[in-house]
């Protein structure tokens, strides 16, 4: 069983930045690609980054780029997400994902990750 747990989301004033952070165990995490999404209630999940095992390969949703860097330390098990210039429309629950698909280096629909964190409040005031 693999466990994902979110962090680093919280309160702040459009312009600003925050670092997500999410922490893998209970499985070697080099065996993952990982994943980024988001939901407002009422909404259908987005996606927002992924990375790629070995953290060469990234992808990122339209509108988040330029904006938001996804990074991996595969020696502390944990994926980040850097977000920059948010604005209110940031405002969600952010997910981590992983992903176990072999032929996948970067996945990018949600149907293709197998494992989910709780997700944390990222919340973007004007």
């Amino acid at each position: 069983q693999v466990q994902l747990a979110e962090s680093g989301g919280g309160l702040v004033q459009a312009g600003g930045s925050l670092r997500l952070s999410c922490a893998a165990s209970g499985r070697t995490f080099r065996d993952f690609a990982m994943g980024w999404y988001r939901q407002v209630p009422g909404i259908e999940r987005e996606f927002v980054a992924a990375i790629s095992r070995s953290g060469v390969g990234t992808y990122y949703g339209d509108s988040v780029k330029g904006r938001f860097t996804i990074s991996r330390d595969n020696a502390k098990n944990t994926v980040y997400l850097q977000m920059n210039s948010l604005i209110p429309e940031d405002t969600a629950v952010y997910y981590c994902a992983a992903s176990l698909r072999s032929t996948i280096a970067v996945p990018t629909r949600s149907g293709d990750y197998d494992y989910w964190g709780q997700g944390t409040q990222v919340t973007v005031s004007s």
